[in-house]
């Protein structure tokens, strides 16, 4: 009897772990990809989103046709959203490529021009800040062809440390200390073909939805 039971728990587990992973959709949040961790994933997510005007922003766009705008390497960064309603795009995405996006996130900045010797000090008040606002995540969801991914609270991800949020601008813009916390996932290559991709997610202070067509080549 004693055997039966921690074959049946054993089993639970598995399958707690299973849905976690999304049955093998998501990259487990603590496993580096292309040599990065997740959490430096979430902050080079960052800088890019920041990189654009927003004549030309992924995450301003309502369509798609922006999504392949300075991206390169074994990851591209699918973008969330400004607003509350949800905005469905379309993108083309080469095959053998993560994804790396959102479900909801939040970043903080610096106010005005920081000495030197205050740069600490900021830093960790960013920190604290950014991870204030976003605790208490509700209706985290994201599906992948109708397959759900669960337990999205575990998918939290830091910036590493304080950051220059403005390092891609063109002209370079400097914003350190910045400081990031949210929710990401990191989709595994999909297989050649369409798919349709929806995520996101509340805080108490911002909501996005967002739906991608994605044609991998």
């Amino acid at each position: 009897m004693c055997s039966r039971a921690m074959l049946m728990i054993a089993l639970l587990l598995i399958a707690s772990i299973a849905r976690a992973q999304g049955n093998g959709i998501a990259v487990p949040p603590s496993v580096a990809v292309g040599g990065k961790t997740q959490g430096e994933w979430s902050r080079l997510w960052w800088q890019w989103a920041a990189s654009f005007e927003p004549d030309d922003s992924p995450v301003a766009d309502r369509t798609g046709k922006f999504c392949h705008l300075k991206q390169s390497g074994p990851v591209w960064f699918l973008a969330g959203t400004y607003g509350a309603h949800r905005t469905i795009r379309t993108c083309m995405v080469p095959k053998d490529t993560y994804l790396f996006f959102p479900l909801v996130n939040y970043v903080v900045g610096p106010t005005g021009q920081i000495r030197a010797e205050e740069c600490d000090v900021c830093c960790a008040q960013n920190e604290a800040a950014a991870r204030s606002m976003t605790d208490g995540p509700s209706d985290l969801v994201l599906d992948l062809d109708g397959q759900r991914v669960e337990q999205l609270e575990t998918y939290r991800q830091v910036s590493p440390a304080c950051f220059d949020l403005g390092a891609l601008a063109n002209p370079r813009t400097r914003v350190f200390p910045s400081a990031s916390n949210g929710y990401y996932v990191m989709l595994k290559p999909l297989s050649a073909g369409k798919h349709e991709l929806n995520f996101g997610g509340r805080l108490p202070s911002l909501f996005q939805a967002v739906t991608y067509t994605l044609i991998v080549e």
